[in-house]
Parts: C-alpha cells; structure tokens; sequence
C-alpha cells in the first residue's frame, strides 16, 4: 500500500482518473459537488486521462494518436468542469490507469481520487478490478462513478 504524504496548504486535492467517460455529465455532476461541499478550503481538481492505445500499435511504439485523443478528452472534460467554477486543470497519463495515479501522486498530493468508468457490461477497467486495486494500492477515500454510454446523435440530411 502506497501512504499519501500531504502537506497542508489549504487546498483540497482531487484525482479523477477517467477516460472515454470524461465527457459524462455524471462525472462533472460528482466533480463539481465534491469541489463545493463546503469544505471551507479551495479545490484543485486534476484530471488524468490515461493514454489508451491499441496492442498493435503499442509494440511498434506509436503512441502519438492515443495521446492526442486522450489530450481532446481532457479539455472537454477540463472546460466543462471549469464553465461549473471548478478549478480543474488536466494532463494524459499512463495507459495502466493505477500507473498514471501512481505517477500523478508523485507531484499532485491528492485528498481524494473519484474513477470514472462505464457500466460494468461495458468496462474494460471494472473486469480488470481496477477500481478496488486502487483502493487497495493508495491510501486515498476513492469514489467510483459510472458513466452510461449515451447514443450519439446522428445528422441526417434533409431530402431534397
């Protein structure tokens, strides 16, 4: 188990680890609650998006689309978190997601980590136990929010 050093300056700290469900207005509902509940601090929220890349893609070391869809997750979910008054700021992390909040912890003291993944029937992260290895791994309270996928509207053009 990792022990969490804090050193006390008045903030409150929040790791999100999410990846395609950063856009989901369940996680931003949780992440703008949590950074208000009265906490008589101020809150900085860093979200991390692990760069997820395919297995072929990844043994001929090409990263560079996995990190660029992780950098246009990020700021959807850091503008729509900050258009809530929520001080967020975001960063692309490893694409074991425990690695990326290991890595992340080094520099950002965290009080609270929230994971935000898909259903079950849909989590790639949920079938690999992520979430109670992070409990297990860190010293940290961590939530757990579920994102449903949303069907995606499709533009159809008018008949002519």
């Amino acid at each position: 188990m990792h022990t969490i050093t804090n050193t006390y300056d008045g903030l409150h700290r929040i790791l999100v680890v999410a990846n395609e469900t950063s856009s989901g207005s369940e996680l931003h509902d949780m992440v703008s609650e949590r950074s208000r509940r009265g906490l008589a601090r101020q809150t900085e929220v860093l979200v991390v998006a692990p760069a997820l890349n395919s297995r072929l893609r990844h043994l001929f070391s090409d990263i560079d689309s996995a990190v660029r869809e992780a950098e246009l997750r990020l700021c959807e979910c850091v503008d729509r978190l900050r258009v809530r008054g929520v001080d967020a700021t975001g960063l692309v992390g490893d694409a074991d997601p425990l690695q990326a909040i290991e890595d992340l912890l080094r520099t950002f003291p965290a009080d609270e980590l929230i994971i935000s993944t898909h259903a079950p029937e849909h989590s790639h992260w949920l079938a690999h136990d992520i979430v109670a290895r992070a409990r297990g791994r860190f010293e940290l309270p961590t939530s757990h929010i579920t994102v449903h996928k949303r069907a995606r509207a499709v533009r159809v053009p008018a008949a002519a």
